[in-house]
């Protein structure tokens, strides 16, 4: 039963939900060490997938998907960033390869389940290590994969889109594949046309403090609006991030 919109959930209430969440992940990590192996890659989405869905119901997040979600042949997904939890509305809705900051490996527990999933880890500040990245997607992109990356190289406060980074960009123009933009918001419903702060995971934000107030949140939703894919059509990457930056935030709305 969905509790009153804007009263938090609490304590104990969140304590259940961390509880099943911490059996979730130790479920997750089984089926990777178990099953992955031997599992081709649509299985393997199709695990992800389910997993990631189940992740979001405990900790009591409404996935709302507007748009086309599903392309076939390879597309790299670009979508402003709020929050660890942006991967699992992504992975939710469908399921791709993430490219992420190096640290996201060393978080507890969850990071082992990143990797598992096949995420490319990044160096950021390394310009040598962005390029060997940057030749993986290539590779990637080339057999007909789907990679999601965040271009803003940061979260940011779910309001505004930061500046695009366009170093990964490059991947989709050696590879000469379509990029695909995505927006996401969460909103509450005690102000539907107000961003929720509880997912935030910025500043001095811990991990923890994050989660903790996201499943104090009885009435969050995740809303994914998927735009057309799109060609490099003789852009140069930093103007096509700027195109690319400009039409996400519009897909935010």
């Amino acid at each position: 039963m969905r509790m009153a919109a804007g009263r938090p959930r609490p304590a104990l209430a969140r304590i259940w939900r961390l509880w099943r969440l911490f059996w979730h992940v130790l479920a997750g990590l089984r089926t990777l060490k178990r099953e992955f192996p031997s599992l081709d890659a649509a299985a393997r989405r199709e695990r992800v997938q389910a997993w990631s869905l189940r992740a979001l119901e405990l900790f009591g997040v409404e996935l709302v998907v507007q748009g086309q979600a599903h392309t076939p042949g390879p597309l790299l997904l670009v979508c402003n960033h709020v929050s660890w939890l942006d991967i699992l509305v992504l992975n939710a809705a469908a399921p791709s390869r993430f490219v992420s900051k190096s640290d996201v490996r060393g978080w507890p527990v969850l990071g082992r389940l990143v990797e598992g999933a096949g995420t490319l880890f990044i160096e950021r500040a390394s310009q040598r290590d962005a390029l060997r990245v940057v030749h993986r997607m290539a590779e990637e992109l080339a057999r007909g994969e789907r990679l999601s990356v965040f271009p803003e190289g940061t979260t940011g406060d779910g309001q505004s889109v930061l500046p695009f980074h366009a170093n990964l960009l490059q991947a989709a123009l050696a590879a000469d594949a379509p990029i695909g933009p995505v927006g996401l918001r969460y909103l509450s419903l005690a102000a539907p046309d107000v961003p929720s702060p509880a997912p935030a995971y910025v500043g001095d934000d811990t991990l923890l403090q994050s989660m903790w107030r996201t499943l104090g949140e009885p009435s969050l939703q995740a809303r994914l609006r998927y735009g057309e894919p799109q060609h490099a059509a003789g852009r140069h990457r930093r103007a096509w991030a700027e195109d690319l930056r400009a039409e996400v935030a519009r897909l935010m709305g």
